[in-house]
């Protein structure tokens, strides 16, 4: 399957999705955004990655903000930085000289988290950059407020099913227009969704919305 432009999903939205259907359906589908400290802390972080600039080095060319897409997953965003280092099998850029090799940079505040939903943002990165530049990518880094280094990201076979899996996912629920039930967990307290949310009121398999269908049946039993 192949995407229109106009039908294509916000690529960090598939780390909403690995975090929380949930959080996802109220951010894609209802709109809702609540701003707390981290996610404040996480929106500076790329901005500054974004205002530094492009840079030229010794065998390799950095760019940053750069825009991504692709139409076989139907993702499109921005890439906080993207090197180019010179390679035999890489890419030929405008105005330079050679080939060169795509390697996408993702900042991030914090620690590495639990679950891997920083390795699929990357990856899917890594997948539109692949069908930009025709040319293989085979890893990316992800670099952490703390400790200040970057941790190598290998784009296996497996990463690369789940996070297609995952963009298949997040364009079903995108098309059925309906957010997934709250269901509550520790990582609920760190979301600065929570007082839209209301897991502890609204968990239990969704005991809300289930009445209000239930609800809407026995209008349409009458009617």
């Amino acid at each position: 399957m192949v995407f229109d432009e106009d039908d294509l999903l916000p690529l960090s939205g598939l780390q909403h999705l690995v975090f929380c259907e949930r959080q996802w359906g109220l951010i894609h589908i209802e709109q809702m955004w609540t701003e707390n400290r981290l996610t404040a802390e996480g929106r500076a972080l790329h901005e500054r990655a974004h205002e530094a600039g492009s840079e030229s080095r010794p065998g390799r060319r950095i760019a940053r903000g750069l825009r991504l897409h692709s139409l076989r997953l139907g993702l499109s965003g921005e890439a906080d930085v993207v090197e180019f280092h010179e390679a035999a099998g890489g890419v030929v850029l405008s105005g330079e000289e050679g080939r060169w090799q795509p390697f996408p940079v993702e900042y991030k505040r914090g620690r590495p988290k639990v679950g891997g939903c920083d390795r699929v943002q990357l990856c899917a990165q890594a997948l539109c950059l692949e069908e930009m530049f025709a040319v293989p990518v085979l890893a990316g880094a992800l670099y952490y407020g703390t400790p200040r280094r970057r941790q190598e990201v290998p784009f296996t076979a497996q990463l690369r099913r789940e996070t297609e899996a995952l963009a298949a996912r997040m364009h079903e629920l995108y098309r059925s227009r309906r957010t997934p039930f709250a269901e509550y967990s520790a990582r609920c307290e760190k979301c600065s969704l929570l007082a839209t949310c209301l897991p502890k009121s609204l968990g239990k398999s969704g005991k809300v919305e289930r009445y209000l269908a239930g609800a809407t049946s026995r209008e349409e039993e009458v009617t």
